[in-house]
């Protein structure tokens, strides 16, 4: 195994691939003495510059390197330029799915309920807690879920538009055969209000609970139409679908200086593959895109999506200016302790989650993928882990994928299969972990690697839960943009 690796060859710095004298693993050294004000090269592109003087052979960290962010960019110059390397071997795959009435597709026929407003989550904890002990001693392929949030009142404006689109989202999405919407009455969200926005919906699979217009015990009335609808939820049966039918979401979180060797661009290599296919992929976490934005801008598909992604990048930075914050300050504290310094570090490293496929298209928050959508699309959100997994989701993602470094054991709405970028976090931590990219730094090749990986999503898809199901973590936030009354 090597010692270290120079991924570009313009490149100053080199990343430790195991500890070194003064170098932790994943962290980078300088291959040259750098001067004080320089660039610094990373990936074949400048990650910051040398606060000071930096010698050859010494650690790159963020006590001598600092950010070149700097408010709002002026894009005129960027061209798209559209050139996919796709791999034209792989064949068009079929998945085990669930076929909805509306034509949509799940992989999975689980049961929700959704409050339509936080006032009402312990109503729908009681509702599943009294339905999994009802139906304990029968078997069962299906998971009863509820997700509580703090939303649906005191909010205002497009703040209170986002909390019931995403919502809306979750209520239609294909992966629950089930969907008990459970309201107190009085919320800004009204549940009437809120129907409306559901269009020309499936009744017999989305039903509506409003607790203070129940004469009786609210808990049990909940209980009795969930009841109903595990009995429908049988009647569903998984059939071959078109791998094409795939939507998946794209995630990174807690990374470290390996997310961009290894699982991230095992995640990009995935992408491309599924766009081949006819399958459509999602990439989110804007503030995560700066420093390696022009990259994604050079990609996209025409003109108007050339436009799109320039405001999506600069509305996001308009955002952090207007609260007064800076747009270059992103790594966590988890992050450097990985090896990663900068923003513009960490955004090379997280844009290749997104291969190299042209981008078809830019997604407002809460905004849902047309019927006909497919490829490589960009979603506004948030780089936190579940506000950005519960945005991609509600997109109408039926999986996401996200790769870590460090480690963490949440999941959204959806199934979130954990790709860690080295052995040592999968074999510390075996339950939270999915599949190791770690074995790219070892003797496994990309395309091996890629083959085994495309397997797993395929059997997931399919219906094999990962280790976030299993343990029971199913959880949504919505991204919080406005004032509380």
């Amino acid at each position: 195994m090597k010692k270290f690796l120079q991924i570009h060859p313009a490149d100053t710095v080199a990343v430790a691939l195991q500890e070194l004298s003064g170098i932790p693993a994943g962290h980078k050294f300088a291959l040259r003495d750098i001067d004080a004000g320089e660039e610094i090269i990373k990936y074949g592109y400048p990650i910051g510059h040398a606060i000071r003087v930096i010698r050859k052979g010494e650690l790159v960290d963020n006590n001598n390197i600092t950010t070149n962010l700097n408010g709002i960019l002026d894009y005129s110059n960027i061209k798209w330029d559209v050139k996919p390397t796709l791999n034209s071997k792989l064949s068009t795959l079929n998945f085990e799915g669930y076929l909805r009435p509306d034509g949509q597709v799940g992989i999975r026929n689980d049961i929700w309920v959704i409050p339509t407003v936080g006032c009402a989550n312990t109503i729908c904890r009681q509702i599943v807690e009294k339905v999994r002990e009802s139906l304990n001693s029968q078997p069962s392929t299906l998971n009863f879920i509820h997700f509580p949030h703090n939303y649906g009142c005191s909010q205002l404006g497009d703040d209170h538009e986002n909390t019931r689109k995403i919502l809306r989202d979750m209520v239609l999405h294909p992966n629950a055969s089930g969907v008990l919407i459970v309201g107190l009455g009085c919320e800004n969200n009204q549940p009437k209000e809120f129907e409306k926005l559901l269009g020309d919906y499936d009744r017999q699979r989305i039903r509506f609970l409003i607790a203070q217009e129940e004469e009786g015990d609210e808990v049990e009335a909940g209980v009795k139409i969930v009841k109903e609808l595990y009995e429908q939820a049988q009647t569903y049966e998984r059939v071959p679908v078109p791998i094409s039918n795939l939507r998946v979401g794209l995630k990174c979180g807690g990374s470290d200086g390996f997310s961009g060797i290894t699982a991230n661009p095992l995640l990009g290599a995935f992408s491309d593959w599924l766009c081949a296919q006819g399958g459509t992929t999602i990439l989110t976490e804007v503030p995560e895109m700066f420093g390696a934005e022009h990259l994604l801008m050079r990609r996209a598909i025409s003109e108007n999506v050339l436009q799109d992604i320039i405001r999506l990048i600069n509305d996001f930075k308009e955002y952090y200016l207007s609260h007064g914050q800076p747009v270059g300050e992103n790594p966590s504290p988890g992050n450097k302790a990985g090896g990663i310094s900068t923003l513009e570090e960490k955004a090379l490293g997280c844009t290749q989650k997104s291969g190299s496929s042209p981008v078809y298209g830019v997604l407002k928050y809460g905004e849902h993928l047309s019927a006909e959508s497919s490829g490589l699309h960009l979603l506004s959100a948030p780089g936190n882990d579940l506000v950005a997994s519960t945005a991609l989701a509600a997109a109408g993602c039926q999986l996401v994928l996200f790769t870590t470094g460090r480690g963490t054991p949440f999941s959204t709405f959806v199934p979130t299969l954990k790709v860690s970028t080295n052995s040592n976090l999968s074999r510390r931590k075996p339950q939270w972990i999915d599949f190791n990219a770690g074995v790219l730094l070892e003797t496994q090749t990309m395309e091996d690697t890629l083959r085994d990986f495309c397997r797993l999503i395929i059997d997931v898809a399919s219906g094999q839960p990962v280790h976030a199901e299993q343990t029971g973590t199913s959880e949504i936030s919505i991204w919080k943009n406005g004032v509380t009354l």
